[in-house]
């Protein structure tokens, strides 16, 4: 299944979540070279998160092969700063694509329920739950991290406790087949959970590359639990009465 916009109407424009969109947009273009080579593994190496590197539970020195003859070195150094770049780097087009659909989709309406500036922290808060997350979970890895996908749970996990029934409107796969449906909120990020979950266990001690699952575990949760501290109550009571009395019942868009 795969959201194609939400009925949840604002009172403001998502300033920060366009500020967002667009740095992810001008690394991907200056730092990564609209995902050309040698310009993307090197940024990989540069600005992603290492744990084995961070953590030092990886010998200085480790390769780490990228493809098309390159390698990631390890270094002695903690590059602590990799903790937030991680968060601007995609791997490919449909990395930063995808990552930024659902940032426009979910974003403006948590950014309403606090304003622009407590939502930049907030999801640099989720983004850095995200890394410590999957760094608990594989700490030895040498793989470099990168996607903003973490932070982005955590305003997925925000959207839910804010607007749980909000009416989301997905495109879903059959084969070659498709169809529409608007379902409520809370079924799609919950299924969309439950797909990281299972992705995050069968993951445990696998050493290769792939999606980061505990990382938007991580950032989802610490964006449930975040939330209600950081919003403003009478700007989501607002957003709610705008949006008006939507059901949750699951039906097909014809």
């Amino acid at each position: 299944m795969f959201p194609i916009r939400d009925d949840n109407p604002t009172l403001s424009t998502a300033w920060a979540t366009f500020l967002i969109i667009g740095l992810n947009i001008v690394a991907w273009t200056l730092l990564q070279g609209f995902g050309m080579y040698p310009e993307l593994p090197m940024s990989l190496c540069k600005f992603g998160v290492i744990p084995g590197e961070i953590l030092g539970t990886v010998p200085p020195g480790t390769a780490v092969p990228l493809g098309n003859g390159m390698s990631c070195i390890v270094e002695g150094a903690h590059n602590w700063y990799t903790i937030f770049s991680h968060m601007f780097m995609h791997g490919g087009w449909l990395h930063i694509i995808g990552n930024m659909w659902f940032l426009y989709i979910f974003g403006d309406n948590v950014e309403d329920s606090m304003g622009s500036a407590r939502f930049i922290l907030f999801y640099l808060a989720c983004g850095l739950a995200a890394v410590v997350v999957q760094m608990v979970a594989n700490p030895a890895s040498a793989i470099p991290m990168v996607g903003a996908s973490g932070a982005i749970s955590g305003v997925m996990g925000a959207y839910i406790i804010l607007f749980p029934r909000a009416p989301v409107h997905m495109l879903v796969f059959f084969g070659f087949f498709f169809t529409r449906i608007v379902v409520p909120a809370f079924f799609m990020l919950g299924y969309w959970l439950l797909l990281q979950l299972f992705g995050g266990f069968f993951s445990l001690g696998v050493a290769s590359g792939g999606v980061a699952f505990w990382a938007h575990v991580g950032g989802f949760v610490a964006g449930m639990l975040l939330i209600l501290p950081v919003c403003n109550s009478d700007r989501t009571a607002a957003c709610r009465a705008r949006r008006g009395a939507m059901g949750g019942i699951v039906r097909r868009v014809k």
